[in-house]
């Protein structure tokens, strides 16, 4: 039996369908159109691509879409002044600084200096502990999609056994939290965990989000198991050329799993389907509106 291929492209493009609906309501009921800020710092080719990305699919939704893209060697001041300003813009529901920033730029008081209800990456520290403690927080987009994903492989998660390997603020934490959400039983597994590929054997949802290419082979996988690739890793392909694959080998898992996600159009798709999302759910909640229905 072969595993089901999930089509991150094509339920992306559904999600993405559905926000732009509910964007549409939110100005045609209360006036506000849900606005995204970008911040990019210099000129590295894979940020700028992904930010063009984005703000395509900000600008399809029915939103809007501010572009500030700074020199390379802008002051760790200057990065906090704009922040400063997009914080205090009523028309910005959204700020997502892209990473990496240049070495003269302290990262992390730079993403903590944005406000947390603008805080459509979900790294600030004021939504990481909302998402621990049950409430209501902007949640970084790569697990939010994952868990899109893998709900639309099962009715419920409720129960199952959840592996997550890979303990990064910015995928495997909030992954753990928001499957613990789903009442499923986690597992995070990491470089130091002992029989590594026994504790991947025996989760029924297994992500993978290490960094290490196809380090996750076929025989880790659980017959039947639901296995969600985030990884995006460069290889050397035929003619000198690169290839993307994941951290998972896809071609054994297909042989193994009951559905897997390819890399590419797995998780990538859906990670800029929820910067969007999450930006029109910090316009509903900058309006006290409830959370939208998508």
């Amino acid at each position: 039996m072969t595993a089901t291929i999930i089509d991150g492209k094509a339920i992306a493009q559904e999600l993405r369908g559905n926000i732009a609906i509910a964007a549409a309501k939110l100005t045609k009921e209360h006036g506000i159109v849900p606005g995204l800020a970008v911040v990019l710092v210099g000129s590295d080719p894979a940020s700028e691509v992904y930010v063009k990305s984005k703000s395509k699919a900000v600008t399809e939704a029915g939103m809007k879409s501010f572009d500030h893209k700074l020199p390379a060697d802008t002051s760790q001041a200057d990065l906090l002044k704009l922040i400063e300003q997009l914080n205090a813009d009523k028309t910005v529901h959204g700020i997502l600084v892209q990473l990496p920033l240049p070495s003269q730029i302290d990262s992390t008081l730079v993403l903590n200096s944005v406000d947390p209800g603008k805080d459509v990456d979900g790294f600030h520290p004021v939504n990481a502990g909302r998402l621990a403690t049950g409430q209501r927080a902007l949640v970084p987009c790569t697990p939010v999609g994952s868990v899109i994903l893998a709900k639309k492989m099962h009715a419920s998660l409720s129960g199952m056994d959840a592996v997550v390997i890979g303990r990064s603020n910015i995928v495997g934490k909030p992954l753990a939290q928001l499957l613990l959400a789903e009442n499923c039983t986690v597992t995070v597994a990491h470089s130091k965990t002992k029989d590594l590929k026994d504790v991947c054997r025996r989760a029924d949802l297994l992500f993978a989000a290490v960094g290490r290419p196809e380090m996750v082979r076929g025989d880790w996988i659980k017959p039947g198991a639901t296995v969600i690739d985030v990884g995006i890793n460069r290889v050397p392909g035929e003619g000198g050329k690169t290839r993307l694959v994941g951290d998972v080998n896809f071609k054994e898992a297909l042989e193994v799993a009951g559905a897997v996600t390819p890399v590419p159009g797995g998780v990538g798709p859906m990670t800029i389907a929820c910067v969007i999302l999450n930006t029109l759910r910090a316009a509903c909640a900058s309006a006290g509106l409830p959370e939208p229905k998508v």
